[in-house]
């Protein structure tokens, strides 16, 4: 499978994952939501800035699930891998109240040519996009 994950710009994501500061991306959800138990080992993932095209992409290497999160919970997945993740303890009070959580383990990040998607029928606020192939959503330009 492949993934289109879109991360905002303002935090500069994309960056750290590029210059290899951020190994894990982590999506938190009060509802289960793609890409929980939905991304795999050895799928690829495409990444893109809000408003930009596609300009890399990342193996995973392993995928976390973890679900009925409490407050204890949260802290203990921050304070396991929030460095790798790129976040600290005060992430803690952004996630509260989040029930699911998925830790996505990268590998082989690469820059790609860049390329637009069409994300019509995905939702204007979509974050996450799970498709058999990249392809699907791939605009010739």
């Amino acid at each position: 499978m492949d993934h289109l994950a879109i991360l905002s710009k303002e935090k500069n994501v994309l960056g750290r994952i590029l210059s290899g500061e951020k190994t894990i991306e982590s999506r938190w959800y009060r509802n289960r939501k793609p890409p929980f138990k939905t991304i795999t080992s050895g799928d690829t993932i495409y990444f893109k800035e809000s408003g930009e095209p596609v300009v890399a992409k990342a193996n995973v290497n392993q995928a976390i699930f973890f679900e009925n999160l409490d407050q204890r919970r949260i802290a203990g997945i921050i304070s396991d891998y929030g460095s790798r993740i790129g976040i600290d303890e005060s992430y803690i009070a952004k996630v509260i109240g989040k029930r699911y959580c998925i830790l996505i383990f990268l590998d082989n990040i690469q820059n790609v040519r860049p390329f637009q998607v069409d994300k019509k029928g995905y939702g204007n606020m979509v974050a996450w996009i799970t498709v058999e192939s990249i392809d699907q959503i791939r605009l010739n330009v």
